[in-house]
């Protein structure tokens, strides 16, 4: 007999799709019709609001194609919360406009294949790896303009037989098939569930991403990789686009979804506004990146110590592109900053980076305009005339009406690469303080004495 690999278990996930009785519903009066849209709003409404670790989370996607209209996603606790979930919309008026074309009860899963340690010893396991593992078995339904969902086992046939296969063999193809996922971490967030017992396949694959592409992009790489050419067996894929509980009108009109807000009045984005001014906006690494920031009450070395595995960690990721400590000059301030090449990645990076001990606080937590990150990279022998100089435009700021705070932190590996966090009560006054005079003249000094351009970041 082959031997099973350990697995554990977190949260689990209903794929509730519902086709929408269009004749019921074209047949039925006004004011019923009206009736049933609240009722579908505000029940769907208080499921994707009440996202929280003890409640769990949802979300709502129209679904083209055959497939149905809706599909509506649960991630619960419990199976108990997930049953509850699923029978309290069959009490909704807009219910009985619905018919359900499929449903899939799952339950989320790691497994010792490719984090054996996890399962020999947990609490020795490196606590970037335990966060990791903890995300896998207790995520949330992702902030991702798409999805896709298939449900596959694996083949049991002949010399086919995945379940024969030793258990260092299974381990090795499941090593080399998730290598293929973490070149497309942030760009895919990926939910696996096991089904085994639950239904007549044996995991569910949930996918997320803000690029419909990537979704095409990873399944059709993966069904190359020998874990899936050989021995992988699936059925049928539903594939969605988020939608808020409010766009339900707007899908039962026949109406473009989601809905759009385009406002010809809406303010440009931030970079544009400050390439108007002919302000260099660009990101670290002469790359368009996002960053994430969190504040530790911490000593740079203590968190430094911590950092370090995590940041191992995110180097396997193809996105990853910096993660470091910086402290104020008189480390009264510590920060983690972590760069990615996807918003989505800087994200899913903050959770892992919010869990570490000390945090105080995120750059984009104080009310306001969300935290800039300005990047300097100062040449060695102006160090000391740089930090001379912030101190002297530092006061400058907090003369400046809307200027929250603006600490100057510095790189622990390298103190030549100095980071300014700058927080305002809006963005129309931190634009006044880079349309100010004393920013130009700033800017001008600093071509003398930085190696390359600042470059400005707004922090996830």
């Amino acid at each position: 007999m082959a031997t099973p690999p350990p697995t554990a278990e977190g949260y689990y996930i209903l794929h509730d799709v519902r086709a929408i009785r269009w004749d019921r519903w074209r047949d039925a009066a006004e004011d019923v019709r009206t009736d049933a849209v609240r009722s579908g709003i505000e029940h769907l409404q208080a499921q994707v609001e009440a996202t929280d670790s003890e409640v769990g989370s949802s979300g709502v996607f129209a679904v083209p194609g055959d497939a149905g209209d809706l599909l509506i996603v649960h991630i619960r606790p419990t199976l108990e919360a997930l049953s509850q979930a699923e029978r309290r919309f069959e009490q909704v008026r807009f219910a009985d406009f619905t018919e359900r074309t499929d449903a899939y009860v799952s339950v989320t899963e790691v497994s010792g294949y490719t984090t054996p340690e996890y399962f020999e010893d947990p609490e020795s396991v490196d606590p970037g790896i335990r966060r990791y593992m903890d995300a896998k078995l207790h995520p949330e339904v992702p902030d991702a303009a798409y999805v896709s969902f298939y449900p596959m086992s694996k083949r049991r046939q002949g010399a086919d037989n995945w379940y024969d296969l030793p258990l260092d063999e299974r381990a090795d193809l499941m090593a080399d098939h998730a290598a293929i996922g973490k070149e497309y971490a942030g760009r895919i967030t990926q939910v696996i569930a096991s089904s085994v017992g639950f239904e007549e396949f044996e995991w569910s694959v949930t996918l997320f991403a803000d690029d419909p592409t990537a979704i095409k992009d990873i399944v059709y790489e993966m069904r190359f990789d020998t874990a899936s050419a050989r021995y992988g067996e699936f059925e049928r894929f539903v594939f969605g686009v988020a939608i808020a509980p409010t766009d339900l009108p707007a899908l039962l009109a026949g109406e473009m979804v989601p809905a759009t807000d385009e406002s010809p009045d809406a303010a440009p984005p931030m970079r544009e506004a400050l390439a108007d001014l002919d302000i260099y906006a660009g990101s670290p690494h002469g790359e368009d990146v996002y960053a994430t920031v969190a504040y530790l009450d911490d000593a740079p070395e203590t968190v430094f110590e911590s950092v370090d595995p995590l940041r191992a960690n995110f180097d396997h990721y193809g996105t990853h592109r910096k993660t470091a400590v910086y402290a104020t000059a008189d480390a009264s301030r510590t920060a983690v900053v972590s760069i990615w090449e996807t918003q989505s990645a800087a994200e899913t990076a903050a959770g892992f980076i919010d869990g570490l001990d000390g945090v105080i606080g995120k750059g984009d937590e104080p009310e306001g305009f969300g935290t800039m990150g300005m990047f300097y990279t100062v040449k060695t022998d102006f160090r000391e005339e740089f930090r001379d100089t912030f101190a002297e435009v530092g006061e400058l700021l907090e003369a400046m009406d809307g200027h929250q705070e603006t600490d100057l932190l510095i790189n622990h590996e390298d103190p030549d690469d100095m980071f300014i966090a700058s927080q305002w009560d809006d963005r129309e006054a931190a634009m006044g303080f880079f349309r100010s005079d004393a920013f130009r003249e700033t800017v001008q000094w600093g071509r003398e004495v930085l190696t390359d351009r600042p470059r400005h970041v707004f922090l996830t």
